[in-house]
């Protein structure tokens, strides 16, 4: 029998304080009865003696301090799990919103997950093909890796999206035999924003295979901090239960982080760096952690988080935390995108920690290490030549520097930019590399072997670059 408590003591914002109350849990749910009969949710964020802090998921207007009637329901917040959420379109609290009626559980779930014991993780070693030459070649994707994208206001980061939930796809020997889907969670997104996403996933027919969480702007910021916890909680059931290979997309990290410091501000605790809360790492962690591969499952959770850098500030809070969870990073260039390339990703900041363990023969191709490293050392003697041409000027350049700014403006063009449309192999990726590192003397490819470089050096490739 569930105890009835009449009656709030205060109303700050979202939060309602209840007085004189006794065996509540942290995290647990409970029930807001209104004078009008209508029901909200709340989530007990802070206990302190007979006092309780409740997190209103639907605000607090309307809500009455004398005839709120509140119930606890001993457990916390779950979600109906089954596959069948897959193609299906929720909000940021998990409940159906594309009018096809509710989902029909084969079980609930703990929105809050159940910890991964270390020991149970696996490496992750094969690369999750994404059809884009400058991730796959250079900051390759690893199933069970959390790659985040670092974005900028205005970028195509949204698009690039898009592209990734259309062309994703496993590689390896038993890919064909391997389930594959995508968690799309989308926080704080405008309305057209939202509008994009779903009609793109549907004209692209990849809506099939993906199961979206979308929180509006306009949505209470409570629901924003679930957003992410229902998404995860639906990739690993997916994903350790029913053994599929789960990639997830966050975006926008920046957003929900916003509401993270604007909840605990409500709560009176004291600001940290920028005005966010000190737990904001610890916070952060608990969802990218998330992601990986453990033992007695053959499925995978993957993770690529995107958050837009406020005033492009790479060393921003919310970047460089997640940037000390995650396992390297894909950075978009501002003056890369403003010269109409795209995705215009910024090849020296970006990288992929877990990338060497996961390409090479069996997984990509023999060559990729090797490609890899030489088209990174060649653009970084693009950026030297670039910054001495701006003083001395590009006639004054040595032969070498010519050609490497040559290089760069050849690579820029056929190697970084790419078609939304365009999906490319691995192989076509490495061979256009290999095109692209001939226009450049092979006395200056000291980061390839001399078997492989006599293999596959030949000035004629890169004819058609003329």
């Amino acid at each position: 029998m569930s105890l009835q408590y009449v009656g709030l003591k205060e109303i700050n914002g979202p939060l309602v304080a209840l007085e004189g109350v006794s065996g509540v849990a942290y995290d647990e749910i409970a029930r807001i009865r209104l004078n009008d009969g209508t029901e909200r949710i709340g989530r007990v964020v802070e206990l302190a003696g007979d006092k309780a802090i409740l997190q209103v998921f639907e605000g607090t207007n309307g809500i009455s301090l004398e005839n709120t009637k509140t119930v606890f329901s001993g457990k916390p917040l779950e979600i109906p799990l089954a596959t069948e959420m897959l193609g299906r379109v929720f909000n940021g609290a998990g409940k159906p919103i594309d009018g096809l009626g509710a989902v029909f559980p084969e079980k609930w779930g703990d929105v809050n997950g159940q910890a991964l014991n270390p020991v149970a993780r696996q490496y992750p070693r094969n690369y999750i093909h994404t059809g884009i030459s400058s991730i796959d070649a250079l900051m390759t994707l690893i199933r069970g890796q959390k790659l985040p994208i670092f974005s900028g206001s205005g970028l195509s980061h949204n698009k690039l999206a898009v592209q990734i939930v259309k062309q994703a796809r496993l590689t390896g020997e038993d890919a064909e035999n391997q389930d594959f889907a995508i968690v799309f969670a989308a926080m704080g997104v405008q309305n057209d924003v939202a509008d994009y996403f779903r009609r793109s996933f549907e004209e692209t027919g990849a809506s099939e295979r993906v199961c979206m969480f979308l929180n509006l702007s306009s949505d209470p910021i409570i629901e924003r901090l679930l957003t992410p916890l229902c998404a995860l909680t639906a990739a690993e059931y997916l994903a350790f239960e029913k053994n599929m290979h789960i990639l997830v997309i966050m975006t926008d990290m920046t957003s929900y982080a916003e509401a993270l410091r604007e909840f605990s501000s409500s709560k009176g605790e004291i600001p940290g760096r920028k005005g966010y809360p000190g737990y904001l790492y610890s916070n952060l962690a608990s969802l990218y952690e998330r992601a990986g591969v453990i033992e007695g499952s053959s499925g995978s959770v993957t993770q690529i988080p995107i958050l837009t850098m406020p005033n492009d500030d790479i060393t921003h809070p919310i970047p460089d935390l997640t940037a000390y969870i995650t396992e390297g990073q894909i950075v978009f260039d501002r003056e890369l995108d403003q010269k109409g390339i795209y995705p215009g990703l910024s090849v020296l900041l970006s990288l992929s920690r877990l990338m060497k363990d996961g390409i090479g023969d069996g997984y990509t191709r023999a060559d990729h290490a090797a490609v890899s490293n030489q088209l990174f050392a060649a653009y970084a003697r693009v950026q030297d030549a670039r910054s001495l041409a701006s003083v001395i000027g590009e006639e004054e350049l040595s032969e070498s520097d010519r050609a490497y700014m040559r290089f760069g403006r050849v690579f820029e063009e056929n190697f970084l930019n790419q078609g939304f449309d365009e999906n490319r192999s691995i192989d076509e990726t490495l061979d256009l590399g290999w095109d692209l590192l001939c226009l450049l003397p092979k006395s200056e490819l000291d980061r390839i072997d001399e078997k492989l470089l006599d293999e596959k050096y030949d000035p004629e490739r890169a004819a058609r670059f003329t």
